[in-house]
């Protein structure tokens, strides 16, 4: 028998068989995209003698109106009963998802909350190489395209009571805490003003806490919140790198910070500690969506997080 037939036949086997890993890796990164959870996080951040407080979260929603199973997912977070709720931006991935969204969150907008906006909330999503989000930076920015009602979203969410932080300052009281918050517009697009909410104008030197909100954590922006003497910053824009290594190890953030700190709690700067000046904890989510043409996650389900705040030098559980 001649060579050629079984060549050819091992190499039908090598690409069916690699055929057939590749459709089974989708098919797993496609249920990935879709297997919520939820993180539970501890963070020592309040005055002594203060109660825990429970702190939701969000970032990175991209809710389209057909993702009824989010939808239905992000609802029963009401059930966690939170003292607050932050939201880091990137809600939107269509046109026809503020209503959706509204009704999903309608719970926990009764709950005190914050709020600044990503680039995915102020323009329509078009489809693009994923390979390109694994790639360096290249500076381009895909303001082209349609603006989504974002407009229509900070109106409810701020009707509902809840503050806009874009690249601005508020306060709040919450179960005998008082929180400082300041919060920047989308340092991804370079829309984040840090004069206004840092130094003289920052967050209220008075509160209990003082907290920095963005969407994506550009390292101007942690240290400028550090540096503000921010008790912690909170971000999303990560995924968590969205398609990582095993074992959850991200391969890029889509900003200048590591991936060793595309999502969870850390410090910041990154070899600081508690106590240290400067220095702040900062909580990174992976966020629960994705881009709408290629909802994939390896190695990395899609999360919301509730931070349990707790008395600094309490025992932890």
């Amino acid at each position: 028998m001649s060579p050629l037939p079984a060549a050819a036949r091992s190499l039908a086997a090598v690409t069916g068989a690699g055929a057939l890993l590749g459709a089974g890796l989708a098919t797993y990164a496609a249920c990935e995209a879709r297997a919520y959870v939820l993180r539970r996080v501890e963070v020592p951040l309040l005055p002594p003698g203060h109660r825990p407080l429970r702190v939701l979260h969000l970032s990175d929603l991209h809710v389209t109106p057909g993702q009824r199973r989010k939808l239905e997912w992000i609802a029963g977070l009401a059930d966690l009963r939170p003292d607050l709720v932050v939201d880091t931006g990137d809600n939107l991935a269509h046109r026809d998802s503020v209503g959706p969204l509204l009704d999903a969150l309608a719970p926990l907008l009764a709950v005190p909350g914050v709020f600044v906006m990503g680039s995915n909330d102020y323009f329509e999503p078009t489809m693009r190489n994923p390979v390109r989000y694994l790639l360096p930076d290249d500076g381009r920015r895909h303001t082209d395209t349609p603006q989504l009602p974002w407009r229509d979203l900070a109106g409810a969410f701020t009707g509902a009571g809840w503050l806009d932080l874009t690249n601005r300052t508020g306060t709040l009281a919450v179960g005998g805490t008082t929180f400082g918050f300041a919060g920047v517009d989308d340092p991804h697009l370079g829309y984040d003003r840090l004069d206004d909410v840092t130094g003289v104008a920052g967050a209220d030197r008075h509160a209990d806490v003082r907290l920095g909100v963005a969407h994506a954590p550009y390292l101007r922006v942690l240290d400028a919140f550090a540096t503000d003497d921010c008790d912690a910053v909170l971000a999303g824009h990560t995924h968590g790198g969205q398609v990582c290594l095993p074992g959850g190890r991200a391969l890029t953030t889509n900003c200048d910070l590591e991936p060793a700190r595309a999502r969870g709690l850390h410090r910041h700067p990154a070899d600081s500690r508690p106590g240290d000046p400067g220095s702040a904890w900062l909580h990174v989510s992976a966020g629960l969506g994705t881009s709408p043409y290629v909802r994939f996650r390896v190695a990395c389900r899609p999360e919301a997080t509730l931070l349990t705040l707790v008395p600094q030098g309490a025992p932890r559980r």
